[in-house]
This record gives C-alpha cells, structure tokens and sequence, in this order.
C-alpha cells in the first residue's frame, strides 16, 4: 500500500536535508523523482543519482523559491511539468532561517521569509491544483512543516511564524482541494541532523538539552522523515486529509521536561 510505484513527485528544496531524504525514500518506493534546488551543484546531482540506482527517473530542475514569487513558482512548475507530464505529487519542502533577534527584524528578512517559506508552497500548489483538475488528476500534495510551528523561540520569529502558517496552510488547501480529489497533508520535522542543524554537533550543552526535552532521547538523521512522507502520498493514506504529522520523538507533546541532572 505504501508502494510509489507509477507516480511522480516534484520535490522542492530537495538537494539536501530533510528534502533528499524524503527524494530518497520516495525512489526507493519506485516514485519517478524531480529533484529541485536554487541551482545545480554536485549535491543535487548525488541525489539524483542515488534515485537512478533505484531504477527510477530522476531529474534536477534549479529554481530560486525566495525571489519574485509569480515568476519562480511559474518557472519551477513549467520546469517540472516538462519533464515528468503525469506529475501527481507535489511536496513543498523549500524553506530556510533568515531570522536575526526580534528587536533587529526587518522587513525585507521578514519577507524573504515568508515568500519562501509560506507564498511559494501556496502558490506552487495552485499552479499543480489547477493542472490537476483542468486533467482530472488525483493529486496528492505534502507540505513540509516544522517543530518549530508548534514549539517557539525568541530567535525565530518570523521562521517560527512562517512554520505555524505552513501548518494551517495544510488544514485550509485540504478543505479547498479535497473536492477535486487532491488530498493536501503536512510533515513536521523536529529536530534532527541535516546541514541547517550542524551548530549543535559543536554544542554539546544545547545538544544534550535536545535530547533531555526529547521523549525517546534521540537526535536523528533526516532519514526518519522518509517513511511518514511516503506514507502520506501513498494510496494507503487515502482518508487522510487535513493532517500534519510530527516526526519529533515526542518533543510537541512534553510541557514541561524536568531539569537536566547535573553532576
């Protein structure tokens, strides 16, 4: 049931992290795979070649999500279109951090943030929705949330703020979409090991933290998101509309995690 075998997916944001692991499972799952990112480097095409050895399609289109938004979005679907035609998978993966402390926020940090990480997933989407229905396609869109869309820090406002309209982002486009049979779901990560998490690796106090207010105790790769991601677009989640599910050990349902032991 969870066999991806005869469809095809456009991953945003997908030449590394939590987007090439989710790349990965999908083509070990025998889903044809676009691989995206702002441009071509020898990263995406890793990936796209560890998807080839799976004895899948797979292609790199480049596509930078946090310019203009209009002409991005139009470009990266045209772009995949071209190449995958029975494209029915859209996952909205793209994101990034941008923040600096509240009190030093600004405007064009602020929208950057949201263009990338909010606009182009909504109107990337859009863009798939109506090819969908205009050919009577059965679509399936996963956008990629976050921890940190349940869970804040003073850091982060406008990544954590972005991360929670992701999230209601899911709930509203299934409501808009599910009567044309395109089923719209979320994954959220929490913390686990990608290249936009390598600080903590040399922060042994705030790695420990993490591991303390995580329930199973673990940091993990990004892997961990593979098998949710593929559930969620496979035809074994067909009643499954509206639904973000958080792969984070636990961490979002832990109020109040006892102090650490120190010794």
């Amino acid at each position: 049931m969870t066999d991806l075998t005869g469809h095809a997916a456009l991953i945003t944001g997908s030449s590394k992290g939590v987007g090439r692991a989710i790349t990965e499972a999908y083509a070990r799952a025998g889903c044809h795979v676009v691989v995206h990112g702002r441009q071509d480097s020898d990263e995406a095409q890793a990936v796209v070649a560890a998807c080839e050895s799976q004895g899948v399609r797979a292609s790199f289109i480049g596509g930078d999500l946090s310019g203009p938004t209009a002409a991005a979005v139009e470009q990266v679907f045209t772009s995949a279109i071209n190449i995958e035609p029975e494209l029915d998978i859209l996952v909205n993966n793209a994101g990034q951090y941008f923040d600096a402390p509240f009190l030093e926020m600004d405007l064009e940090r602020f929208e950057k943030t949201m263009r990338l990480n909010v606009a182009s997933g909504y109107f990337l989407t859009q863009q798939f929705a109506r090819h969908w229905v205009q050919n009577q396609v059965a679509g399936r869109v996963l956008m990629i949330g976050s921890i940190n869309g349940r869970l804040a820090e003073p850091v982060s406002t406008a990544y954590d703020a972005s991360k929670g309209a992701v999230e209601m982002m899911v709930k509203t486009l299934c409501i808009a979409l599910a009567p044309h049979n395109i089923r719209v779901n979320g994954l959220a990560p929490g913390f686990v090991w990608s290249h936009a998490t390598a600080w903590a690796q040399e922060n042994t106090t705030a790695a420990d933290w993490l591991m303390h207010h995580t329930p199973n105790g673990r940091i993990p790769s990004a892997d961990v998101c593979g098998g949710g991601a593929v559930y969620l677009v496979s035809d074994a989640a067909e009643h499954v509309h509206g639904h973000m599910l958080l792969v984070d050990g636990g961490m979002a349902a832990w109020q109040h995690p006892e102090p650490q032991e120190t010794g």
